[in-house]
């Protein structure tokens, strides 16, 4: 981006997400209303942003300065050049990619996958993940995680690490029934974790809900389109997610390991002493060294009576 205003190359989301942590909090429901419904509530009026973010029109127009553009229909006219270039559907980059010999090898797979990590730089805001460290280095009573039908996995890897550091933390793989409950009492002092990605779960919105009605805080973590619940959410992690041929859960990952990393170094000696409890209490079975398949064969073996 130039210091003059942002380069015609630069994507509108993109400029949004670099300049988070320089608004106001109005301005900052007027930037999430925008990326939940993007780039839609910017093709339409001021005043229908302004009602989807709860604020006043002249903040949304604020907004739209505060990109660097010179008016609202200059917005417009980006959001609309950027529409006609949207990205293929996952059919097409698969059919795509078919063709393309000269990326299948293994280095050009493993370097798209590193791509996709380093987008982090550009589609995280460096104030909404310290921001998601903050809430989790406070120690919250209880700290419930949640995804969907393709990111219930990474809920529970992030529950595994979460819960060697801090007490309270629980995946929660049906929140809607099963697990409905744990939801029930939760209090504004807890948090709640969501993974939602494209093809966006209504479960996941209905529990943002939840979340919000009993004034508990919810982060999300989404793709670089945003899920319907970025608009309820405390703090919003959307990591770039275009892979083929589906979308690629790295980025994500290296985004749930730092996370994870940050709050071990906010929690300081509190982490270590957690630690040592868990490893102390937690019996997990290893095989020893040497264990060879004749050991198991001849420990199962009884003994002549």
């Amino acid at each position: 981006m130039s210091p003059c205003g942002p380069d015609l190359m630069d994507d509108i989301r993109d400029i949004v997400s670099s300049r988070v942590g320089e608004l106001s909090p109005a301005e900052k429901r007027v930037a999430r209303a925008l990326l939940a419904s993007y780039p839609a509530l910017g093709l339409g009026t001021a005043t229908a942003w302004a009602e989807a973010a709860g604020t006043s029109m002249p903040t949304v127009l604020r907004f739209v300065t505060r990109l660097g553009l010179g008016s609202y229909r200059e917005l417009q006219l980006r959001l609309r050049e950027e529409s006609t270039q949207r990205a293929m559907s996952p059919v097409q980059r698969a059919t795509r990619s078919r063709t393309d010999e000269t990326a299948s090898g293994y280095e050009e797979l493993i370097e798209r996958r590193l791509t996709i990590a380093r987008e982090l730089f550009r589609t995280v805001p460096a104030a909404e993940f310290e921001a998601a460290v903050r809430l989790l280095a406070r120690r919250p009573r209880r700290i419930h995680l949640a995804g969907g039908v393709f990111t219930t996995h990474l809920a529970a890897l992030l529950a595994a690490q979460l819960g060697e550091l801090l007490s309270g933390v629980v995946h929660t793989p049906d929140p809607l029934a099963r697990d409905l409950a744990k939801y029930l009492d939760l209090e504004a002092e807890d948090v709640v974790i969501i993974f939602d990605f494209r093809r966006y779960e209504e479960s996941a919105y209905k529990v943002a809900e939840r979340v919000k009605r009993r004034k508990a805080r919810l982060i999300v973590f989404t793709d670089h389109e945003l899920s319907p619940s970025a608009e309820l959410a405390d703090v919003v992690l959307p990591v770039f997610v275009d892979g083929i041929p589906f979308d690629s859960h790295s980025g994500v990952l290296v985004l749930l390991e730092s996370l994870v990393e940050g709050v071990f170094h906010a929690l300081g000696a509190t982490a270590i002493e957690r630690m040592a409890l868990w490893e102390q209490d937690v019996l997990l079975t290893r095989v020893p060294t040497g264990y060879t398949s004749d050991n198991r064969r001849s420990s199962r073996r009884r003994p002549v009576t």
